[in-house]
């Protein structure tokens, strides 16, 4: 039985190993039409083997979607992308390049679809990480979809869980899987192939019965040890700076003010000044620490929307405030999916 679901997992793995298909009898209806249409047209092919052979290869090539093919007549992805921002609707999913077929997952969106047709758009089959910055629907509903068909080697999360039944949710479809979920903490470094990163948000959580927090007699401005809970998941957000071909990337989650504010005291505020790309907080509501926009001051600022959302994301201010910066500002619910290619100094993006 392990073998059947491993060839079944590559199966659903390829680009084209899924079609959506509509429900209801229109569904039933049509799934009947286009199997007597099959049945006729194989019977009049049988006689005909290089029309079969012909129509063998095409199918081929429609479910494996061979990557220099796919590259070649769509141009996406891009060659040489280090990461995208998937079109997800109202929600974050991002994809960091880590060898070929393989990508670190940042968020996986509100639609298990959606982030999965992104992914077999990239053809990713392994993810050695997903990070889920925090438990909203918006950035972790999507996760059947990241799973599907795919190796993952390991969950991280943050250590603030809420809310509570998306957090046994992740959880559930973790031990079903049996993956691995860890924590996350400012000051974890890690690396793969050529992508490596640094968590700098939130700070590892006090231990129980810690004292009051902050401790009496702390300076202003001092990072402490044992940090306050935070206000909600938002601010609970992990965080990650990424460096990836000579480009340094900022992903901040759904960070709040309180938060952005913290981690611009924080001992990773020196790495944080004048990042390549941000990855703007809380899809660019108008809720951000202007004091942390202009130490990243980043060439370029991503922000993952839905098109005519309700929440009037993103806010005019926090678009004008980034172009004042100096960033060229791209969106989703306008963009689409967003490409990241090139390194060091030239920075290419591209739309799908």
């Amino acid at each position: 039985a392990g073998w059947i679901a491993r060839i079944a997992r590559a199966g659903a793995a390829l680009p084209g190993g899924g079609v959506d298909w509509p429900g209801s009898w229109a569904g039933a209806a049509l799934l009947l039409a286009a199997t007597l249409a099959v049945v006729l047209v194989g019977r009049r092919l049988l006689g005909h083997p290089w029309w079969c052979a012909a129509c063998g290869l095409l199918l081929a090539l429609v479910v494996v979607q061979p990557p220099p093919l796919t590259r070649a007549v769509t141009g996406w992805p891009p060659p040489g992308w280090r990461l995208v921002m998937c079109d997800v609707g109202q929600g974050d999913a991002l994809v960091l390049a880590a060898g070929e077929g393989t990508g670190v997952v940042v968020d996986a969106g509100p639609d298990p679809q959606l982030v999965d047709h992104c992914l077999r758009s990239l053809g990713i089959s392994r993810i050695p990480l997903v990070v889920l910055t925090h438990f909203h629907a918006d950035h972790v509903a999507g996760l059947p979809g990241v799973l599907r068909g795919r190796a993952v080697g390991a969950i991280e999360t943050t250590g603030f869980e809420e809310p509570a039944d998306q957090a046994a949710f992740v959880r559930r479809l973790a031990a079903a899987r049996r993956i691995p979920v860890t924590r996350a903490a400012a000051g974890e470094q890690r690396r793969t192939g050529e992508l490596s990163w640094q968590v700098v948000w939130p700070p590892p959580g006090p231990p129980p019965d810690s004292p009051p927090w902050p401790p009496p007699g702390t300076p202003p401005g001092v990072f402490p040890v044992h940090p306050p809970a935070p206000e909600g998941p938002n601010d609970a957000s992990v965080a990650m700076l990424v460096r990836t071909a000579g480009l340094r990337l900022l992903l901040l989650g759904d960070m709040e003010p309180p938060a952005q504010r913290a981690l611009a005291r924080s001992p990773a505020a020196e790495a944080l000044e004048g990042v390549d790309v941000l990855k703007v907080a809380h899809h660019g509501s108008a809720y951000q620490d202007p004091g942390l926009i202009r130490r990243a001051a980043p060439r370029l600022a991503l922000i993952s929307c839905g098109e005519g959302n309700s929440y009037g994301h993103p806010a005019p201010g926090t678009v004008a405030a980034l172009r004042a910066g100096g960033a060229a500002v791209l969106r989703t619910d306008r963009d689409g999916a967003l490409a990241v290619a090139g390194g060091g100094a030239e920075l290419r993006v591209a739309r799908d």
